[in-house]
């Protein structure tokens, strides 16, 4: 069975502990180093107490380069610096979890080239790249309800709402990040500005060609730990059977993209790679459900997705989860 030797840099957080979780447990990894200096010499189970029994890895210090894939899950900004301080070896595949090369403007960095890694709109490119740029959550969210409308050029003017758990803010704590402030409490945050609406347009535009389509997002921080709730609402004269069709056709062979003519809620998708999109119609408005876990299908399970398609895996192999019902 192919193995693949794997480092992982920045595997203190809320993404590093999430990827080790998946890939101990994924039948081709092999998990060579986690990178902390803040850890070094430190079990990793120490701080990722659940991992106890797990694995008897420890964080490291250095960089072994006998791998054949790095994981950054390093902070915004951190990733270009990392690469930048570090001469990785060229035949090393990298998938990067931040925002740093997911522009296009911003995916070059010297030899390499950074491939914007959603797979239900660049599965083939993925498939030959060396370097991926793994999308953000609320973007994966996002974008997975509008894709087959794009693909169509039937995009203008879309308002977007969209909350997520606590954990999309990362392992610092801060005052809105606390538990005491989340508690029985929801903000908007970022209003009309959130970063993630450039990746979002550049992918819209990929597929609309020329026509422009302009995405109005208001984020909120909800009151739970882990998921993002999306609703994207648009004016459209197709009928409901027709987006049915349209939805069920694109998204027809992808693995975890998933069509419900059902309501959707959180728990359907938490603890998997998995989204479900449920549109509802009134008048000449319809309005797209989106439902992911944003540690999984919007970070992690995404990324060990796009590391499946790299190495000529079955693409769910280690993401065949099971959501936390009740």
């Amino acid at each position: 069975m192919q193995k693949v030797k794997i480092g992982i840099v920045g595997g203190a957080g809320y993404t590093g502990g999430e990827l080790l979780r998946v890939l101990l447990r994924h039948p081709n990894a092999a998990i060579t180093f986690v990178h902390s200096t803040s850890n070094a010499g430190e079990l990793v189970s120490k701080v990722h107490t659940d991992l106890i029994g797990e694995t008897d890895l420890k964080f490291a210090s250095e960089l072994n380069q006998n791998i054949d894939l790095l994981f950054l899950c390093v902070g915004h900004g951190d990733a270009k610096q990392f690469l930048a301080a570090h001469a990785i070896e060229a035949n090393i595949k990298i998938i990067d979890l931040s925002q740093d090369f997911r522009l296009s403007n911003d995916a070059t960095m010297g030899d390499r080239t950074f491939v914007y890694g959603l797979p239900e709109l660049q599965r083939g490119a993925i498939q030959k790249a060396n370097h991926i740029a793994n999308p953000g959550c609320f973007a994966t969210a996002i974008q997975l309800g509008l894709l087959p409308l794009a693909a169509k050029g039937l995009l203008t003017d879309v308002y977007t709402t969209g909350i997520t758990g606590s954990t999309g803010a990362g392992q610092s704590l801060s005052a809105t990040s606390h538990f005491s402030w989340r508690a029985n409490n929801i903000q908007a945050y970022k209003t009309l500005q959130h970063q993630h609406l450039h990746e979002i347009g550049q992918s819209l535009a990929q597929l609309q060609g020329n026509q422009h389509a302009a995405v109005h997002f208001v984020p909120w921080r909800g009151d739970f730990t882990r998921g993002i709730f999306v609703t994207s609402v648009i004016a459209s004269d197709l009928t409901i059977d027709d987006l049915y069709t349209l939805y069920e056709t694109y998204y027809a062979g992808h693995a975890f993209t998933h069509v419900s003519k059902n309501n959707i809620d959180l728990k359907q998708v938490v603890n998997t790679n998995k989204c479900l999109i449920h549109i509802e119609k009134q008048g000449n408005k319809i309005a797209i459900h989106s439902v992911i876990d944003n540690l999984l299908k919007g970070a992690v399970g995404q990324a060990v997705q796009n590391m499946n398609l790299m190495f000529d895996l079955e693409e769910s192999t280690g993401l065949q989860l099971k959501a936390n019902y009740f």
